[in-house]
């Protein structure tokens, strides 16, 4: 009886990709199985000279850093992070990370992580959101790497307006001192997987990285679903 019903339900309000917004069929879940193969990789996690981790050169001394897609305005990558962000769409970073997760865990790049931490949101903007998308990339990569995730190892000290619009320069003073370690004995003397849904100048993760590389013995890498 339950299972009639479950087919009905999806006969009126079907399950889509989020990528395609094309029906998923039996056994897909958030992205198509077309989706999952066609959606432009950057493969970045092999490549220790990767234009992600070039962004950081010369600004944080970050061990390596890597993106899992390329993001191009109007195209599915840009739909996925969409819906994570402004449709409450959470399921999608958990399985983006999973699925990137599997793949991190066969690259020399980012052995030995033994942390998964977020880029954090204001408090003021989490309540109005309701969650972090952030943390669930960082769910679903903690997951498939089998270590654990602290969404209060950084702390956001103030409000900061959104980096959309910036230019480069504006973008790294908007985020100076803005974010602290949330409890330095937990982080000292960790691998941290610093994580956030894009990169664009890095400025924010250049300023979260320095946080956490303030507590002794830290090392920091970096990984976004996206990278424009």
């Amino acid at each position: 009886m339950l299972s009639w019903l479950y087919d009905l339900c999806w006969l009126v309000f079907p399950e889509v990709c989020m990528a395609c917004n094309k029906a998923l069929n039996t056994g897909e879940k958030c992205i198509c199985t077309s989706c999952r193969f066609r959606l432009p990789k950057t493969n970045y996690h092999h490549d220790h000279e990767n234009p992600v981790v070039k962004q950081f050169w010369g600004k944080v001394p970050v061990h390596s850093a890597a993106a899992y897609y390329h993001f191009s305005k109007g195209e599915k990558v840009q739909r996925l992070i969409h819906a994570l962000k402004y449709k409450g769409k959470q399921e999608v970073g958990i399985f983006v990370g999973e699925l990137y997760g599997q793949e991190l865990k066969s690259s020399h790049l980012f052995e030995g992580i033994s942390l998964v931490v977020p880029v954090p949101l204001h408090p003021a903007k989490l309540r109005t959101r309701g969650y972090n998308q952030s943390d669930c990339f960082a769910e679903g990569l903690s997951i498939a790497m089998e270590i654990p995730f602290d969404p209060n190892g950084l702390k956001r000290l103030k409000k900061t307006e959104t980096q959309t619009r910036k230019h480069r320069f504006d973008r790294y003073r908007n985020v100076d001192q803005v974010f602290t370690a949330g409890d330095p004995d937990k982080l000292s003397g960790k691998k941290i997987l610093l994580v956030d849904d894009v990169v664009t100048t890095g400025s924010t993760l250049i300023a979260c990285a320095e946080a956490l590389l303030e507590v002794p013995g830290t090392q920091v890498s970096i990984v976004a679903i996206a990278c424009a």
